[in-house]
């Protein structure tokens, strides 16, 4: 299998830089996972994980430690063949979206100038309309209409749907979809928003404290896991030991157990295929307990 993007080994350490990091300055370590070719990985964890430092580690934003990135196989970012999708655009509010194209055209020896007009067109975006005049989704989607002008073959995107409504996301994603049909282009999609990406996604990584916890399909992840539920009384301490973010409540005890121990647990315990969600939020439990 062909990766568009490999990473192997990466390290950033604050610690050794900065003595007071930046609000999203957060240590990784020791990360490695690809995006293959005519796939969408969904990058997931939580807030502070990490997955920002990442991203700008590999736009070379920031300076690496140590490790290595590469994009089509080469270490140099190439404009024209990357599409940046953050959160918000980084353009003055003021700006028409003809301002926009002016300013960003003589970056890209691709620039399709008809293509760029057909999909605002297509998102219903007037090129008059000023960037602070564009609600949230239509922001996202300009930045997808600028990639898609310059003929990306990678999107990489940093929580862009976040804040979104329902109908806003679901449309962002069939955008990511219809990207990567040709099987020539991929996606690498940041979010917290795991439903989004138990629609789309094709790989997930996932990273928890600095850390790569797991990176392979998202089907193998949820197949990993099993969602354990019970009475604080249905398991001993050598069964506690086996569940992942072990919690105790009022109606009993819940948690996630890897998919290979279900036979070493009772049967009277309640086990279930777990969400994505699930499955961040008890692996992160589990780290801080640990």
């Amino acid at each position: 299998m062909t990766n568009i993007v490999e990473i192997k080994g990466l390290n950033k350490d604050y610690a050794l830089t900065k003595k007071n990091p930046e609000p999203d300055a957060f240590a990784v370590k020791d990360i490695s996972f690809n995006v293959p070719k005519g796939y969408i990985m969904g990058f997931i964890g939580p807030n502070g994980a990490g997955k920002t430092t990442v991203i700008k580690l590999l736009l070379q934003i920031k300076k690496k430690d140590a490790g290595s990135v590469t994009v089509f196989g080469k270490e140099e970012m190439q404009n024209d063949d990357i599409g940046v999708v953050m959160d918000l655009p980084n353009f003055p509010g003021e700006w028409t979206l003809t301002q926009v194209e002016k300013a960003l055209s003589p970056f890209y020896k691709s620039w399709d100038k008809e293509r760029f007009a057909k999909t605002l067109k297509k998102f219903d975006l007037t090129t008059k309309k000023t960037v602070c005049e564009l609600s949230r989704g239509m922001q996202v989607k300009l930045q997808i209409a600028i990639a898609l002008s310059h003929n990306a073959r990678l999107l990489i995107l940093d929580e862009p749907t976040s804040g979104l409504d329902p109908v806003a996301r679901d449309e962002v994603c069939e955008l990511l979809q219809e990207f990567v049909e040709d099987g020539e282009r991929s996606v690498l999609f940041s979010t917290h928003i795991t439903s989004d990406l138990e629609k789309i996604a094709d790989y997930v990584t996932m990273i928890l404290g600095g850390e790569i916890k797991f990176s392979g399909t998202k089907d193998s992840l949820l197949d990993d896991y099993t969602r354990v539920t019970g009475g604080v009384t249905d398991i001993d301490e050598s069964h506690k030991n086996l569940v992942i973010g072990y919690r105790k409540h009022n109606a009993g005890f819940e948690g996630i157990i890897e998919t290979v121990n279900k036979s070493k647990m009772p049967a009277s315990v309640l086990m279930e295929s777990p969400n994505m969600e699930e499955v961040i939020v008890f692996m992160n439990r589990g780290a801080k307990d640990a």
